[in-house]
């Protein structure tokens, strides 16, 4: 489904990105693991058309797509939850997954999803007249997820979605993410906690200063000495 050949990303001077390439087939959970500063989120952003290539190709089911705006990405069915949650907190529960599917036509459909997201997410619906700066970090991340998911999506891009949480509120987000790939959807996850990303990866990337150093399945990098000494407290 996607391909990224050799992407360089630079702001001025500093290459945060520097030859990467991967790949995601269709119906897969890929991870990117690594340290801050690794390179894992700006090489999401550009997937998601946030920040541009300065060299490299970006293809969606073999269609160049590298430097298209975000908008245009997403009507080719992908989209992002982005590092941080990033809410619109004075806009209410609906009204944030609302804006998620603000490019649809599709009334009824969009309806359908709304019901989804609440099925994954059921506090979002015991919320949902309720202003999204008013919830905890999990719940916005929780809307998060679920408002990038209102656009209906094939590739879903996840920056960082355990990031400040409790490990049980992380751990049943990733329980999540783990049900939208069983219901047919395609994941480009990023995740500094290794352990987490492994529990729900078919495979995963290692990138250390804006490269790819390792590749393969969990099970193959577990047995890493490297990886495991470094990522997965061995």
């Amino acid at each position: 489904m996607l391909a990224v050949r050799d992407l360089e990303v630079a702001y001025g001077p500093i290459r945060a990105v520097r030859g990467v390439s991967l790949e995601v087939r269709s119906g897969e959970i890929v991870t990117l693991v690594g340290n801050n500063g690794a390179g894992k989120s700006s090489t999401l952003n550009a997937v998601a058309g946030l920040v541009p290539p300065s060299a490299g190709a970006i293809a969606l089911d073999g269609q160049a797509v590298g430097g298209l705006a975000p908008h245009r990405l997403v009507a080719r069915g992908v989209s992002l939850a982005p590092e941080g949650r990033q809410v619109f907190p004075r806009f209410t529960v609906e009204e944030n997954l609302a804006v998620g599917a603000y490019a649809r036509a599709d009334r009824p459909a969009v309806a359908t999803d709304l019901e989804r997201v609440f099925t994954l997410f059921p506090i979002l619906r015991d919320r949902r007249r309720q202003a999204a700066g008013t919830l905890s970090g999990g719940e916005q991340q929780m809307l998060t997820i679920g408002r990038a998911l209102m656009a209906r999506p094939r590739l879903l891009l996840l920056d960082e979605p355990s990031l400040g949480l409790a490990p049980l509120v992380a751990q049943h987000i990733f329980t999540t993410i783990a049900e939208i790939r069983r219901q047919g959807l395609t994941v480009l996850l990023v995740e500094q906690n290794v352990h987490l990303a492994f529990t729900v990866a078919d495979r995963a990337y290692v990138m250390e200063t804006g490269q790819v150093r390792l590749t393969g399945t969990p099970a193959e990098l577990g047995q890493d000495e490297a990886v495991v000494r470094t990522y997965l407290g061995g």
